[in-house]
């Protein structure tokens, strides 16, 4: 399980972006988290990535409770889940060749050896041609490179994905393309999915159940 219990988070102490919010997510199970911009539900999906320590309440991550945030989280939490940002300009290294790109975190965690295999295996499966994986972020499109920060989350072989706004910027069949290889990845797996976003309908066509932020403040009685 995936379990959000009461989580108060912001960044500024004494200004969090929102109070109390719960959200449960079972193995294999597809959740689209719903709700308006700048409401809360992006820094809601950077805790339960381990990527933003919350100010209060509690994430529990397969049976154990997080207490440790971006790279001091034991190994074996922290590449449990793959995440996918909005913005892929702003999440991709613009120096690196996008095979580097996809192959970042199996050279962060010791798998070098592996890097080139994987690279191989992901790339058609999220439509790369081995052209485009010789290119740099700026020679390439929004979509392309959103493509290859995919193959990237993917790279590690994750429980567990969260994709935040993944398809925002991109159009119609880019975002089919990208949405049908994030549910190949997970009957291939069983990896569970929170798909946060503003698009009900995307959220209801792609995910076993949609959440709507607010549900999330009343499940904590906020």
């Amino acid at each position: 399980m995936l379990e959000l219990d009461a989580v108060t988070a912001g960044y500024t102490p004494r200004e969090p972006v929102f109070r109390g919010a719960s959200l449960t997510l079972a193995p294999g199970e597809s959740v689209g988290l719903l709700g308006p911009s700048g409401c809360g539900k992006s820094t809601l999906a950077r805790v339960a990535a381990l990527l933003h320590r919350p100010d209060a309440g509690r994430l529990v991550l397969d049976g154990t409770e997080v207490t440790a945030w971006r790279h001091r989280a034991p190994r074996e939490q922290r590449t449990a889940v793959g995440v996918v940002f909005q913005q892929p300009r702003t999440a991709a290294d613009p120096r690196l060749f996008l095979a580097d790109l996809i192959a970042e975190p199996l050279r962060a965690t010791g798998r070098k050896a592996e890097a080139a295999a994987r690279v191989a295996e992901l790339a058609p499966a999220v439509g790369l041609t081995p052209e485009l994986l010789t290119r740099r972020p700026h020679a390439v499109s929004d979509g392309q490179l959103q493509r290859a920060c995919l193959a990237r989350a993917l790279s590690l072989r994750p429980r567990w994905l969260v994709c935040d706004e993944m398809t925002a910027m991109l159009d119609a069949s880019t975002t089919a393309a990208l949405v049908a290889a994030v549910e190949s990845y997970r009957r291939e797996t069983g990896a569970g999915l929170l798909a946060v976003g503003h698009d009900r309908v995307l959220l209801n066509r792609w995910c076993d159940r949609t959440v709507e932020w607010k549900d999330c403040l009343r499940a904590s009685g906020a």
